[in-house]
């Protein structure tokens, strides 16, 4: 099939997620025929680094050698398997992984199939857990400017509005704390002050603390201190409120740490994770609890959490995620990535010579500044139309331009990225 077929059947068949398809009449989905390192081809052999790692998932880049012969060993001794009542060697080795890999307290996998599913059941199990010691809380927290995904109670506890205000009257009860402004003392102090004025008047009813650690990815990449996260988690906790890291975004190696509860010193009670944990390849993510939450659970038919996915385990994906653990652990991929950005943030400086650019900053392996311009809805298409023609795959989040590039990429391929867009910006500029 050539490009302008399957763009054609696709526009007949097809409706694409977070996507006003009627903007596809003057910026054409993009038909991408295969991907290798960094990059993604088109039907014409033209290629594009892909600098959103596909909505941040493909963190050792596309058709990587080492997770494809995983893959290809596991389809071909098991596929698929219920996993209520059965398990497989694949997954048993990955939990212990994990598990080794995270502090005390986090001693037990639960597992789902995408981030928004993960938060879902974090959401749902902290609420039974309370119910099961007699206290039925009905109001999840959150930050404000958060995001968690886009299943109901996911959507619940978010708050941005083109997301969720179509919904609101189908959401469960959810309040917003505020973040700090910036990461001073003073910001910080004013942040815990007004969640301390929730927890006096609210704690009762608060089921659940959830934010998104260190970076609100989907709410701008917008970089939070890590103090505000420690203490403001130790305030819920000591209030009686359970405490969720949504580590979907930010895990694996994102943030800086393998996982950014580390750098923030603090231990959640359910702990979400998805998207790199398989290097891009197959859907996958976990709730990681203590044994004091499982044991909780545990005895009566009518105490059980029955809470399921069709592909829960799926041998399939798990194969991509011990093989992703695998890389991590052979090849000092965190320490790789501190020089790597080092190197990417010191480019992307360079950025500042344009008077439109502002606030460039990076957390780990995330990029963002932000563009000063009249912003409207045909911005971001516009950008992103104007990078395909650099070479390069940029979605940005309204006037925010990030880069979350696999950790794959090399100092020369980020060179390019910058000076393409050196060349977007000019472009903008005119």
């Amino acid at each position: 099939m050539n490009a302008k077929t399957l763009l054609q059947d696709d526009l007949r068949y097809i409706w694409h997620p977070c996507t006003q398809m009627k903007d596809m009449d003057n910026f054409p989905i993009l038909p991408i025929k295969s991907g290798k390192g960094v990059y993604l081809y088109d039907f014409d052999d033209n290629k594009y680094i892909d600098c959103i790692s596909s909505w941040w998932v493909n963190i050792f880049g596309h058709n990587n050698s080492y997770i494809n012969a995983r893959l290809k060993e596991q389809i071909d001794i098991l596929e698929h398997i219920i996993f209520a009542g059965y398990t497989h060697e694949g997954i048993v080795r990955l939990s212990k992984r994990l598990i080794s890999a995270l502090p005390n307290k986090l001693d037990k996998c639960f597992y789902a199939d995408n981030g928004s599913s993960a938060v879902e059941i974090a959401l749902k199990m902290s609420h039974h857990l309370n119910l099961l010691q007699g206290k039925n809380k009905s109001i999840f927290l959150s930050l404000q400017n958060s995001y968690h995904g886009e299943t109901i109670g996911a959507l619940s506890v978010c708050d941005i509005g083109i997301y969720k205000q179509t919904y609101k009257n189908i959401l469960i009860s959810n309040m917003q704390t505020p973040i700090p402004k910036d990461s001073t003392r003073d910001s910080i102090n004013i942040a815990l002050n007004e969640l301390d004025s929730i927890l006096q008047k609210h704690s009762n009813s608060i089921c659940a603390f959830i934010l998104e650690p260190l970076v609100q990815c989907a709410g701008g990449m917008n970089i939070y201190p890590k103090e505000f996260v420690k203490e403001a988690s130790k305030m819920c906790k000591e209030a009686g409120i359970y405490v969720i890291f949504d580590e979907i975004a930010v895990g694996f190696g994102r943030s800086g740490e393998m996982f950014a509860l580390e750098e923030c010193e603090s231990t959640p009670d359910f702990l979400c994770l998805s998207k790199g944990i398989t290097g891009g390849y197959l859907p996958l993510s976990v709730v990681v609890v203590s044994d004091d939450t499982y044991d909780a659970f545990y005895g009566d038919y009518n105490k059980s959490f029955l809470h399921s996915h069709s592909y829960n385990g799926n041998p399939l994906a798990v194969a991509c995620a011990n093989a992703t653990f695998d890389i991590f652990e052979n090849n000092n991929i965190i320490e790789n990535n501190r020089m790597l950005s080092d190197f990417i943030f010191d480019k992307f400086c360079e950025l500042s010579e344009f008077s439109i650019v502002s606030n460039i900053r990076r957390k780990g392996m995330i990029f963002a500044f932000d563009l000063d311009v009249k912003y409207d809805r045909s911005f971001s298409l516009r950008f992103a139309n104007l990078a395909l023609k650099e070479g390069l795959i940029i979605r940005p989040l309204g006037n925010v331009v990030y880069f979350m590039p696999p950790y794959v990429i090399t100092k020369e391929e980020v060179i390019f990225v910058i000076n393409a867009l050196k060349n977007i910006i000019k472009t903008l500029g005119k």
